[in-house]
């Protein structure tokens, strides 16, 4: 063999491995998923295998699913924008820092050492009828009877919020880092003023660490189930809701399949539009 064909074969046994678990963890499931959504569940709780497409008809063409897609696109994209409304006070506070960056950066991370679902519930403990805002409330005379917090839309979109902000405030930051502090220096001798640095300097270098940050909360976001099941009342259901209820409560596989595959297509339409205007690079250092 020539040093050549060694060469050229080299990078190819190195990335063996994550191709293998890329094709055995992701394609395979997924190429069952798209076999299943073409089967049948009959009247007596059997699955027929077949080529018959009236599940992909009536999730394509029932309002009902329609009406929870669009919910949970409404949901993810308000997420979204109350984690950049939030994120980037806290990403520029962090990148402009000075001595504490990386205390400041650990506790960022904090969050992440506790289970998504424990942090979830906590809310629970926090809104709830006994919970420690309407304890607090009672106690000095603001109302007299707890108020329902919980359970609606709003109690949804403040979880989806607990957990996806430490992934904006990332991406902002590491796009903050990039940029050189003398050009906000230079914009500021030029006679410009400091909210006029920002507009035109600092948050125009700084969209791609938004658009990666608003990229995964948005996906992140309209992808979760376990929020809608715990804060979220019955009409606050989220498209991967439907899903789990197909799948997981009333064993059908065909359907949940179909729908699965819809909330993949929607999601991935989206980061392909993404990586068509601003790539994937950035949203890559951000994960780093």
């Amino acid at each position: 063999m020539s040093i050549e064909t060694r060469e050229a074969r080299q990078p190819w046994i190195l990335l063996s491995p994550a191709l293998t678990s890329i094709l055995l963890l992701l394609i395979v499931p997924l190429m069952f998923i798209v076999v299943y959504s073409f089967w049948l569940r009959t009247a007596t709780g059997a699955d027929q295998v077949g080529f018959f497409l009236d599940n992909w008809i009536e999730v394509l063409t029932d309002e009902f699913y329609r009406d929870i897609l669009v919910q949970t696109l409404r949901i993810a994209l308000i997420t979204t924008l109350c984690c950049a409304l939030m994120g980037y006070p806290a990403a520029y506070y962090i990148a402009r820092s000075n001595g504490n960056k990386a205390i400041l950066l650990l506790l960022l991370m904090l969050p992440f050492w506790i289970s998504y679902i424990i942090r979830t519930m906590s809310w629970i403990n926090i809104l709830g009828v006994s919970g420690a805002l309407n304890t607090v409330m009672i106690s000095i005379g603001l109302i007299d009877e707890p108020i329902q917090m919980l359970y609606n839309e709003v109690t949804v979109i403040l979880g989806l919020v607990h957990f996806l902000l430490p992934f904006m405030v990332l991406n902002i930051y590491v796009s903050l880092e990039d940029i050189d502090p003398n050009l906000e220096d230079a914009a500021c001798s030029l006679g410009a003023s400091r909210w006029q640095t920002f507009l035109e300097v600092t948050l125009r270098l700084s969209l791609p660490g938004l658009a990666a940050g608003g990229l995964l909360c948005f996906v992140l976001g309209a992808g979760t189930y376990i929020t809608p099941v715990i804060l979220g009342g019955p009409r606050d259901a989220m498209f991967a809701n439907l899903v789990f209820e197909a799948i997981i409560t009333q064993l059908d596989w065909p359907l949940g399949s179909v729908l699965s595959l819809v909330l993949i297509v929607v999601l991935g339409a989206i980061v392909m539009v993404y990586n068509r205007f601003l790539g994937m690079r950035q949203l890559m250092k951000g994960l780093g």
